[in-house]
């Protein structure tokens, strides 16, 4: 498992000197404390397939997926994928400040299937895909983007947490759900099945994932809120929200008080004991814990 802390480096606003009409002026820059954790699933021959990362201003997760086969259509695989999105994020999110988050997310789209095109079948629909959640700190606001099943929790400073992903995945998969329990893991069977349901990415009626088209981005869900309406934020991808969603080990409040007394390192272990005690398989588990929104 490996954790990660940006501290107060990062907490304190930096004066930015900028220049205008012959005048200079200086421009307060609203920052955040980002800690995080991510744990591979252990499986032998396989890296980490999440990817996570933070600016001052914004933090990014990525859940890079695959289906068998898909080495064949992208000689670089699913972690090359993640994380060349991640990071192509976050060099757009500080460079471009006041860009939009879905524009951001479908210019970094388009910078990694160009970075492959040349190589790889990027357009197959079991070539390398990902969720990707999004969180950023501007003069007054946060900023969110959720595509695919990645989870945000919004700490929310008066009620309870928001939570927030795109349902559609997860509805869709479950309709292939009962086939796939009655046929032979890694049978031909098994991989028509899988095909069918990657088959459903990116087209209307179906989910949408960051993959080749970067309409995809105009798919995610977005919103933002004054900062002052929060404490924090949760960024997980779905091997860590396993914690809530399949173990029910606890809620999201609970989620947000392991957080707050034992860092996201905790989540993940409880998520593995309990991986290990129901002989589930293992997934990448990882977490982003924003606080300190917008202090100085």
């Amino acid at each position: 498992m490996r954790t990660l802390y940006i501290g107060d480096t990062l907490t304190r606003r930096r004066d930015n000197v900028t220049k205008r009409r012959g005048t200079v002026t200086k421009r307060r820059d609203t920052t955040m404390r980002v800690t995080m954790a991510t744990s591979p699933a252990g499986r032998a021959g396989r890296p980490n397939e999440d990817f996570v990362g933070a600016l001052p201003t914004a933090a990014v997760l990525i859940d890079g997926a695959g289906i068998p086969g898909g080495e064949f259509t992208c000689r670089h695989g699913v972690a090359w994928y993640a994380s060349r999105l991640g990071g192509t994020l976050l060099s757009l999110l500080s460079l471009a400040p006041d860009q939009g988050l879905s524009a951001l997310l479908a210019d970094a789209i388009v910078q990694v299937t160009d970075a492959h095109r040349d190589t790889c079948d990027v357009a197959s629909p079991i070539s390398p895909s990902a969720a990707v959640a999004i969180l950023r700190v501007g003069e007054g606001i946060v900023e969110h983007l959720v595509l695919g099943d990645s989870i945000l929790v919004l700490d929310r400073a008066n009620g309870t947490p928001a939570v927030l992903t795109d349902p559609r995945e997860v509805v869709i998969s479950r309709s292939f759900q009962a086939a796939l329990e009655a046929t032979t893991e890694g049978s031909d069977e098994y991989r028509r099945l899988l095909r069918d349901l990657r088959a459903s990415r990116n087209r209307q009626g179906g989910f949408w994932v960051a993959k080749d088209d970067p309409r995809a981005a105009d798919e995610a869900i977005t919103g933002s809120c004054a900062i002052g309406e929060l404490t924090g934020a949760v960024l997980l991808s779905n091997g860590a929200s396993r914690v809530v969603d399949r173990f029910q080990l606890t809620d999201w409040p609970g989620v947000l008080a392991i957080l707050e007394s034992s860092g996201p390192t905790e989540i993940i272990r409880q998520v593995r004991q309990a991986e290990a005690h129901h002989a589930v398989a293992a997934d990448d588990a990882t977490i982003a814990h924003c606080t300190h929104l917008g202090e100085a």
